[in-house]
């Protein structure tokens, strides 16, 4: 069991990642946008952020970059539809992000999370 923060502003897709993370057996914290997770982040215990790119207040990357500082070994994973125009070199992800484009089936969300916590 890993314990995940997952920052993500869609309330339906939220509820939807939550559950099925805590389905597969993992305790998950789900906030509404970049500033409150940053706040959640400071209670620290996260083995996982999983963090849409593109967030109101402070966007993913932002937010995985002040999470890698001040917990190294948290693992980064971001959803987003819009991978290709979110990361570019000026804004690219902390490095071994890991990054799961919309749409994707849940089980695949699981199944990349549970891998890349096994990595």
């Amino acid at each position: 069991m890993a314990r995940i923060l997952l920052a993500e502003d869609d309330h339906s897709l939220r509820n939807f990642l939550a559950v099925a993370l805590q389905r597969a057996g993992h305790e998950v914290r789900a906030v509404d946008d970049g500033l409150a997770a940053a706040d959640a982040l400071e209670q620290g215990g996260f083995d996982l952020l999983l963090a849409d790119v593109v967030m109101p207040g402070l966007d993913g990357i932002e937010l995985a970059r002040r999470a890698g500082k001040q917990y190294p070994n948290i693992k980064i994973m971001f959803i987003t539809g819009f991978a290709a125009v979110a990361m570019s070199a000026r804004s690219a992800p902390p490095k071994g992000a890991r990054v799961l484009s919309k749409p994707f089936h849940l089980r695949e969300l699981v199944g990349q999370v549970e891998s890349f916590l096994a990595a």
